[in-house]
């Protein structure tokens, strides 16, 4: 139950964004909404408010915005070309669809912003103070725990937490001993260091070298409304960076395309988040929003890209492409998209019954 509250918590207001981005801008350009829905198929709720019917329908997993004049084929009665969309230029038409994946990039990087303002963001603390031993690791069995400032390896002074890395890089394998303070006490423990592979966070090996098992600690550190909003920006910005990179590993083979999810497994890592605590949820939700906006301009007939993609064509011919051709690209998206929507699926029951 806590997972369905989360998933409509979270994916709620992700889709109002993403059509309201679309519904704004046609409002800016004064094209004619003919209804806003948040759902597809059959209606089970709505109200018309001036032009625009207001819809809540039955399939929660998306929403449209629907325009007079969408489609060139569309019958626009004689002088109201100004209010139908595929009478607007081509910009227009442009800004109008790109503004939903837009939004949903502005929504993650308000969200951030919110987090950063009321809560800081965590820095590793420039001394050499640990604030993780990893279960298992040398550290452990050594007697390290969290806390403890370490102060030299080997009788070498540790000034800073890169310290670390470099003397037991250098000490090639070999026991090392390990000066720590903690608390009050002067600690001298014996280490042995273990060769490790060092992965990113798409499981890539980047390094192999000997470590301990430790991590550095953070400290929180309060940040002013234009510094939080330049940190939200910045990791929205990350965000964008990893999850391009993701579908890249992904077509690489890195990534499995088995750990794609769908609707099963984002609820259940919704319901996950929301139990670990509201910042937890908020910040998946950015996520989750980020994904959304960049999956979404994805250059696939049927999505927002595709339709980019139709009109960069247009504004370089001088003229759109022909219906039937058009009609033919959106089938093979169509056909891609349900393809990958069932794919999921199938991720997400197989997933269900391993976890099981």
């Amino acid at each position: 139950m806590n997972s369905v509250l989360a998933f409509i918590i979270v994916l709620g207001p992700l889709i109002f964004i993403h059509e309201f981005g679309h519904f704004l801008l046609a409002k800016c350009f004064g094209i004619r909404v003919l209804k806003f829905s948040l759902g597809f198929g059959p209606r089970v709720f709505g109200r018309t408010v001036g032009e625009t019917e207001y819809l809540l329908s039955a399939f929660p997993l998306g929403g449209y915005v629907k325009m007079y004049g969408e489609s060139p084929t569309e019958e626009v009665a004689s002088g109201e070309e100004a209010c139908s969309f595929s009478h607007k230029p081509i910009w227009q038409r442009f800004l109008v669809v790109f503004a939903g994946p837009f939004f949903n990039l502005l929504f993650a990087v308000l969200l951030f912003f919110l987090l950063f303002a009321g809560l800081g963001v965590p820095q590793p603390v420039e001394e050499a103070r640990i604030g993780y031993v990893n279960s298992g690791s040398p550290a452990e069995a050594a007697g390290l725990r969290a806390d403890d400032l370490i102060l030299s390896i080997d009788g070498k002074p540790v000034a800073a937490w890169k310290d670390i890395s470099r003397l037991i890089r250098m000490n090639e394998g070999k026991p090392v001993t390990i000066t720590v303070r903690r608390g009050e006490e002067t600690l001298t423990l014996e280490g042995q260091p273990s060769l490790e592979e060092d992965r990113n966070i798409f499981g890539e090996v980047i390094d192999t070298r000997y470590m301990l098992g430790v991590r550095v600690a953070d400290r929180i550190v309060e940040l002013s409304l234009p510094e939080a909003f330049e940190a939200g920006v910045l990791h929205t910005w990350s965000l964008i960076k990893i999850t391009l990179m993701g579908v890249v590993k992904i077509i690489q083979k890195v990534v499995p395309a088995s750990e794609l999810g769908g609707p099963i497994r984002i609820a259940q890592i919704a319901g996950e988040q929301m139990q670990a605590g509201w910042v937890n949820l908020i910040h998946f939700a950015g996520l989750l929003s980020v994904s959304l906006g960049i999956l979404n301009l994805f250059p696939i007939p049927i999505l927002d890209g595709g339709h980019l993609v139709f009109f960069a064509v247009e504004a370089i011919r001088r003229k759109p492409l022909s219906m039937e051709t058009r009609e033919r690209l959106q089938l093979i998206g169509l056909i891609l998209l349900v393809s990958l929507m069932l794919f999921v699926f199938y991720n997400d029951v197989l997933f269900l019954k391993n976890s099981g």
